[in-house]
């Protein structure tokens, strides 16, 4: 069984970085089994900032690539947790 590998995604500003992360999990999509976003919404206002939390399928060398790309966006942090199986 492989390991499950999980990439928080932090955006500072989701709405100038929107278009520019959306390229990078588009290029990276076969990689990306699940993808949960969250932001502080209400009705009169959505906040600037958010978090994406990603399952990465296809090992390490999948994640890295994928962290790569994000993280070269000016503006977003990314980190990485593993979940081994003995």
């Amino acid at each position: 069984m492989s390991n499950h590998i999980i990439v928080g995604v932090h955006v500072t500003d989701r709405i100038k970085k929107a278009g520019a992360v959306q390229k990078a999990l588009t290029e990276c999509g076969c990689s990306i089994k699940t993808r949960l976003g969250l932001h502080e919404a209400s009705e009169t206002e959505c906040s600037q900032a958010g978090v994406i939390l990603l399952e990465v399928v296809g090992g390490a060398k999948a994640a890295k690539a994928l962290m790569d790309k994000l993280a070269a966006i000016q503006g977003v942090e990314v980190k990485k947790m593993v979940f081994t199986h003995p």
